[in-house]
């Protein structure tokens, strides 16, 4: 009603918008009501809004309404700050909280602590007469509330870590999870290629979250607990506590090894033969894992075959493997530990044996696994033998978290003796004369570690590397995963190493500059192979 006839294309100008554009809201508008106001365009930004509210004495009947808007000042942790979005039918009709034109989180932690964070809305009740003019406010405002502010989440990501992470898996696709062992709290939680939050905010953010929905490499995807992949000789970790817990082997028990020439499970080196679990595991043996597999799978102590890949499924389960840990983000992956059952249907009968399944041995074949659980098994075996469910969100408002699903304490069901063995093994990975990550060891910090390459059918392998330290009080436990890049030693293990060491002292040591160099170097070597 009180717009007069403008100068329409120095509106459309100032607006960067079409004619067609304005015509058919200026439609809407009249359809709507002819005395009440509503929203012609939203979300201005504050460089639009400077340049059209010089010029607001030529548009008669348009005005500027402010609103609150999310500005995220870090582009830091994209995937686990997440992203809101206007509201749905679908949200409108679940929740009579929102209305057309609200915001709701869409991902992340603003997904999972919506409630939390949007706070209570206030209510004011007007009289207004049949054209919609307020003439009062109903009973003198008796009715009306307070809106009331969201809650404060302090989260347990260290940014300092967090940054750090980001900047080492930089032009690189894969993740990085580390958790401190003692609470289960998530210190960094990297998922590479990352998005700018502050692209998804404002008049662009529709085109700009399409470009990131089509980009083939996936931004949009948290890796870290979305993407499921094989372990690789991470996994041997797991496969020894097993052994070692029923007895299938202990810590003398010997196997050889062929290198190349090995059968029916070829080794990737050749090296000291025969070797015990801890020189296994030092240096990465394939065919002393599917030997200690073989002697688990095929236990007359523990049953038939159906009846031992049970059991040893049991314990890997234990581990955090084949469930969703229960972090506080959205779109967990569970993954994927193959039962007895899986492999009956799968053949048609029960006739298959350990070597039937043997990639198992070498954490290949069926098994997949998220870099968070792989993340969770580095912290059972820092905390020799349980973990704490991993979590982003430490306290609410200063409250510390304490819902029993994120404290309680659950136990893998090997005892400390076992894992001692293997945590053993885990340091001779780097301080042993054959350890696959020898070449990173610190003079100071008693790291343990094991490396993986995690064959990948048709592409390049990926580089896999878990580890925690220090050794006796560990305080952070890390799983990186680089897709496509080839041996773990190369990538994953200078990453993490370097994460720990930064988390651990608070900075990288001058004579071990050369570990940070050197790889940044072997990135941008690797990219311009790539090209």
């Amino acid at each position: 009603r009180d717009v007069k006839a403008f100068d329409t294309l120095t509106f459309c100008n100032l607006l960067q918008i079409d004619k067609a554009y304005l015509i058919e809201e200026l439609k809407k508008a009249k359809n709507y009501s002819y005395r009440k106001p509503s929203i012609f365009l939203a979300q201005l930004s504050a460089i639009d809004y400077g340049i059209l509210q010089e010029q607001m004495f030529r548009f008669k009947g348009f005005f500027v309404q402010q609103r609150t808007m999310r500005a995220y000042t870090t582009n830091n942790a994209s995937h686990v700050l997440g992203y809101i979005g206007e509201v749905s039918s679908s949200d409108i009709s679940k929740d009579d909280y929102y209305k057309p034109g609200d915001y709701i989180g869409k991902n992340g932690i603003e997904r999972v602590y919506e409630k939390e964070m949007r706070g209570e809305k206030g209510r004011r009740l007007q009289m207004v007469d049949r054209f919609g003019r307020i003439k009062a406010r109903y009973r003198d405002g008796h009715y009306d509330t307070r809106s009331v502010p969201g809650k404060d989440l302090q989260l347990s990501l260290d940014i300092d870590l967090q940054s750090y992470a980001e900047y080492l898996m930089h032009n690189k696709l894969g993740s990085v999870v580390a958790i401190e062992p003692s609470s289960g709290e998530v210190l960094a939680l990297v998922s590479t290629p990352e998005y700018d939050l502050n692209s998804l905010v404002g008049r662009n953010r529709s085109a700009n979250y399409l470009k990131l929905a089509k980009d083939t490499l996936k931004p949009l995807v948290n890796r870290a607990i979305s993407g499921t992949y094989s372990p690789g000789s991470t996994f041997k970790l797991v496969n020894a506590s097993i052994a070692l817990e029923e007895e299938a082997i202990n810590k003398f028990t010997k196997f050889s090894c062929q290198g190349r020439l090995s059968s029916p499970t070829k080794c990737t080196h050749n090296h000291i033969s025969p070797l015990n679990v801890v020189t296994a595991i030092e240096t990465s043996c394939n065919p002393f894992f599917w030997k200690t597999f073989q002697s688990t799978i095929e236990n007359p102590s523990i049953g038939d075959t159906k009846q031992a890949l049970d059991i040893w499924a049991d314990y890997v389960q234990s581990f955090g493997f084949g469930k969703t840990l229960g972090i506080d983000l959205p779109n967990e992956k569970r993954g994927n530990v193959p039962s007895s059952d899986y492999y009956t249907r799968f053949y048609g009968g029960t006739w298959w044996r350990a070597i039937t399944i043997r990639s198992l041995a070498i954490g290949q074949g069926e098994l997949l696994v998220t870099p968070l659980q792989m993340a969770n098994e580095a912290a059972v075996l820092a905390n020799r033998g349980f973990y704490y469910p991993p979590h982003m969100v430490k306290a609410i408002d200063d409250v510390p978290i304490k819902d029993t699903t994120l404290t309680r304490r659950i136990n893998s069901g090997i005892k400390k003796e076992n894992l001692e063995i293997v945590i053993e093994a885990m340091e001779q990975v780097y301080d042993g004369s054959l350890g696959t990550a020898r070449a990173y060891k610190h003079p100071d910090i008693r790291m343990c570690g094991k490396t993986g390459t995690v064959e990948n059918i048709g592409k390049e392998d990926h580089s896999a590397f878990i580890c925690f330290a220090p050794l006796d009080t560990p305080k952070i436990a890390i799983c990186v995963i680089v897709e496509n890049v080839g041996f773990g030693s190369t990538w994953a293990a200078p990453i993490a190493t370097l994460l720990m060491e930064k988390y651990i002292t608070g900075s990288i040591m001058p004579k071990r500059q050369w570990i940070e160099d050197n790889f940044m170097k072997l990135n941008t070597l690797h990219l311009e192979e790539k090209e």
